[in-house]
């Protein structure tokens, strides 16, 4: 297989590009292990909505701390606009992206996150400058599994399903992806494995 089969290359966002882990993050922020669970739960109630872009960031802060003592509003205002910065880079990724844009090969995001995040995340990921298309999950108002934000996707940056492949950690997008004709593999850190399975 030689990768010229694929004019594109469609990375994922977490756990690809950058980590997210939602512990790790919460614990820059609460080292209370008898408040982290109470934190966690108010924290990330709604985070699948704003992944759809079905819910509003400001207001789910203010349904956040209303389920939370006014002892740790502080640490929780913090998450909410800091939490980012804490999504590490995934380097091995960085520079796969970069040898494929060296090669001519055409870069795409297509992430679940929310709005937030889609507006931020050039601050903490500064290959994306690097990307031919950023496509984000809560603008979108959808989210993957959904086969919609695939086709929005082809739709938006004009691509063919049969010429792209996609990387993302999480098996049901991979599916979805497939399902609608663009192949895949699911990302387990391993970028010499993407690389065989493109023909790099």
């Amino acid at each position: 297989m030689s990768i010229m089969k694929y004019k594109n290359i469609v990375f994922d966002y977490g756990n690809v590009l950058g980590t997210f882990n939602p512990v790790y993050i919460l614990k820059q922020f609460c080292d209370s292990e008898e408040d982290f669970p109470m934190m966690y739960d108010a924290l990330f109630e709604n985070w699948q909505a704003l992944d759809e872009g079905n819910a509003d960031y400001k207001t789910c802060i203010q349904t956040a701390l209303s389920k939370l003592p006014e002892r740790v509003h502080p640490q929780a205002a913090a998450f909410y606009k800091d939490w980012y910065f804490h999504c590490q880079p995934i380097l091995q990724t960085w520079e796969f992206v970069r040898e494929l844009k060296k090669q001519n090969i055409s870069v795409y995001l297509l992430s679940n996150a929310s709005v937030y995040f889609a507006d931020h995340a050039l601050e903490v990921c500064e290959v994306l400058k690097e990307f031919d298309g950023i496509f984000f999950s809560g603008p979108a108002g959808c989210a993957k599994p959904d086969a919609k934000i695939y086709q929005m996707l082809f739709e938006r940056f004009d691509l063919k399903p049969e010429e792209c492949f996609f990387i993302d950690d999480n098996a049901d997008n991979i599916q979805a992806s497939q399902a609608l004709g663009m192949d895949g593999i699911v990302f387990r850190g391993d970028v010499e494995a993407v690389k065989k399975a493109v023909g790099f």
